[in-house]
């Protein structure tokens, strides 16, 4: 499915990353490790929540992961909207990483790390290729993208690794350039808009409301 024929113009999906967790801390790959928020997490889910509430969100698809799912489930409470969990949205799994360190990663997997960050395609861990998660996540968002009012606005709650590749899959980007997308921060959130030529995107890693374009480029 194309992200043109998915649904029509106008449409909006922001991709929010879930809140803080004690692996955060620790620099530990989670992958899909189920842990939980930190009170930190709990906290920093909240204030977001807030704000994407002005946004009048009008459905909310999350990860079934705990810190995933905890954190929609703050939207749910200030939009009185319901969340629907998918695992399909779940963190790449990364096999014998999951657990490591950021340290220990390159220590013992260091040929492997840095072919991954030249964009190789790896099985990190022994686990999935960033193209599978695409693979399995960017469809589960079409298909509720397809299902908004024209110009409504769709919540995914999800993790780091899934969104990126996903917003790749969505932009039609090579697999090798999803890395120059960078990361997102706990709680902080992308959006994708439809324009004329399909999905664009319109803010990355950000906390704060989206602005509107204004000048040239608009």
């Amino acid at each position: 499915m194309s992200a043109t024929t998915a649904s029509r113009p106008g449409r909006k999906i922001v991709l929010w990353r879930h809140g803080q967790t004690s692996w955060n801390l620790e620099r530990r790959f989670q992958g899909s490790t189920d842990i939980e928020l930190t009170e930190t997490g709990v906290a920093q889910a909240r204030r977001a929540a807030r704000l994407l509430a002005s946004l009048k969100p009008d459905a909310i698809v999350a990860s079934d992961l705990k810190r995933a799912a905890a954190t929609a489930a703050e939207l749910a409470a200030v939009t009185g909207l319901a969340v629907a969990h998918d695992a399909a949205l779940r963190e790449t799994y990364a096999g014998e990483w999951q657990g490591l360190t950021h340290e220990e990663i390159v220590a013992k997997y260091g040929e492997q790390y840095a072919a991954w960050k030249r964009g190789e395609p790896v099985r990190r861990g022994g686990g999935e290729l960033e193209t599978e998660v695409a693979d399995r996540a960017a469809p589960v968002v079409l298909r509720h993208a397809a299902g908004l009012r024209e110009n409504g606005t769709l919540v995914v709650v999800s993790h780091g690794g899934t969104i990126r590749t996903t917003i790749g899959r969505l932009l039609g980007l090579e697999a090798a350039a999803w890395e120059s997308l960078g990361g997102l921060s706990n709680c902080c959130w992308s959006v994708l808009g439809e324009g004329a030529r399909g999905w664009r995107l319109l803010e990355h890693n950000a906390g704060t409301l989206p602005e509107p374009v204004l000048g040239d480029d608009d």
